[in-house]
C-alpha cells in the first residue's frame, strides 16, 4: 500500500479514511464553480477554501445556489500564502498574470498548485509576453511547470508540483489532431483549425459582446489570426511532430452556454484509407478512459459531452482533396477547465484518475 503525506500526517491506510485538503482562488468564475462541484462530489477531497476577492465573506450558495446542501462556506480571499499553509492542492481559476505574480518557491513547498490560466502554459517567456502582453513575474518556475494534457504528459504529472491545465481551444485541437500527427501522416504545417466555443469561455464578467441580445440568434469569428491560444495549440503539436509548427487557428462564438467543437483540416503525406485512419484513433486512445473514439460517419456534437470529463474524436478521409477532417468535442468549463483540472489532481495525488468524473454527458 503506497504510503504518502497529506498536510502533516503520514497516511499508511486505505484512501477512503483521509480527506484531502483543496483550496480554489478565484472560486466565483465559471470555472472556479466548476471545480467546486466536482470537488464537492469527491470522495477524497475536502473543499475548505472557496476564495474569491470581490466576493469575501459572502455564502458561497448565495452566488451559486445549485451547491446548496453541499456546502456552508463564506467566500474566503485570494492570501494564497495562507491558503498553502493549509491545503494539500491549491486551484487557481484567476485571470493571467495572477499566479504568475504571486507564485513562489514557499509556496510549492507546502502544497501542489494546479493553474487554470495560461501563466505557465507556455515554455517561451517571451512569446508568453508578446501574445498576452503582460510581464512574467515568475519565469524561473515555467520549465518546471508541467503542461497537464493527461493524455499527453500523464507519468510527468504524476511527480509535479505544478501544473499548468490546459486550454479549452487547446485541449479539443490537440485530442481531435494528435493521432495523425503522431503517426506522422498529415503535414503539421498546412493544419486548419476551425472552431466554435459557448460563451462561458468568455467568463463571467460583464461584457457588451456578451450579452443575450448579442449572442443570440447570431454566430461570429474572433480573434482572427491574433487568439491567445494559438502559440499554446502549436507548441504542443510541435511537441508531437518534433519540429516547429505554425497553424491556421479561428474560433468562433456560438449561441450555446457549453462546448467547444473543433474541425481541423491537413494535408496528409501518404494516402491511407479511411478504415487505417480510424485505426490510428482508435490505437492512440485504446487506454483511454475520457476519450471516445467515434465512427467516422458520426461527427461529434457538443451536446453529447455536455457536462462531463469526455472528449469524442474522429477524423473523415477526403480523397478528392488529398485532405483529411479531424473533429472534436468538449465540454468546455470540464474536459477544458475545471475537469481536466481535477484529471491532474488525481494523478498527482494517487487517486483513480477518473475519481469524481464519472458523470454521464447531460441530455436534454
Amino acid at each position: 500500500m503506497q504510503v504518502y503525506e497529506i498536510k502533516n500526517t503520514i497516511i499508511g491506510k486505505e484512501r477512503s479514511d483521509i480527506m484531502m485538503k483543496a483550496g480554489i482562488i478565484g472560486a466565483t468564475g465559471y470555472a472556479g464553480a466548476e471545480l467546486a462541484r466536482l470537488l464537492l462530489g469527491h470522495k477524497e477531497v475536502e473543499l475548505i477554501w472557496a476564495g474569491s476577492r470581490s466576493n469575501e465573506g459572502t455564502a458561497y450558495t448565495d452566488i451559486y445556489q445549485n451547491l446548496r446542501g453541499f456546502t456552508s462556506q463564506e467566500c474566503k480571499g485570494d492570501d494564497i500564502e495562507k491558503l498553502a499553509k493549509e491545503a494539500d492542492v491549491i486551484f487557481t481559476a484567476t485571470p493571467q498574470g495572477y499566479l504568475g505574480g504571486v507564485l513562489t518557491e514557499d509556496i510549492l513547498s507546502k502544497a501542489k498548485v494546479i493553474d487554470l490560466s495560461a501563466d505557465y502554459r507556455i515554455k517561451d517567456v517571451k512569446v508568453y509576453e508578446e501574445w498576452y502582453k503582460i510581464e512574467h513575474k515568475s519565469p524561473q518556475l515555467i520549465k518546471e511547470a508541467v503542461y497537464g494534457l493527461c493524455e499527453l504528459n500523464r507519468e510527468s504529472i504524476k511527480n509535479a508540483r505544478l501544473i499548468a491545465n490546459p486550454g479549452c481551444y487547446p485541449t479539443c485541437s490537440f485530442l481531435s489532431i494528435y493521432p495523425l500527427l503522431k503517426a506522422n501522416v498529415i503535414d503539421p504545417n498546412t493544419i486548419i483549425i476551425d472552431a466554435k466555443s459557448g460563451t462561458t469561455g468568455a467568463g463571467r464578467g460583464a461584457k457588451v459582446d456578451n450579452l443575450f441580445c448579442e449572442v443570440n440568434e447570431s454566430m461570429k469569428a474572433y480573434g482572427v489570426a491574433t487568439h491567445r491560444h494559438t502559440p499554446e495549440i502549436e507548441q504542443q503539436l510541435g511537441v508531437v511532430a518534433g519540429t516547429d509548427v505554425t497553424i491556421n487557428f479561428t474560433p468562433h462564438l456560438v449561441p450555446m452556454m457549453r462546448g467547444i467543437l473543433v474541425t481541423a483540416y491537413a494535408t496528409m503525406t501518404k494516402k491511407l484509407t479511411q478504415e487505417e485512419v480510424d485505426e490510428l484513433y482508435m490505437e492512440a486512445y485504446k487506454d483511454e478512459y475520457f476519450v471516445r473514439v467515434l465512427k467516422h460517419t458520426v461527427c461529434p456534437q457538443t451536446k453529447w459531452v455536455e457536462g462531463s470529463n469526455f472528449a469524442d474524436v474522429t477524423a473523415k478521409v477526403d480523397e478528392r482533396t488529398g485532405r483529411v477532417i479531424m473533429m472534436g468535442a468538449i465540454d468546455n468549463l470540464v474536459k477544458g477547465a475545471a475537469g481536466q483540472a481535477v484529471q491532474n489532481m488525481n494523478l498527482m495525488f494517487g487517486f483513480a484518475e477518473n475519481e469524481g468524473l464519472k458523470q454521464i454527458p447531460m441530455f436534454p
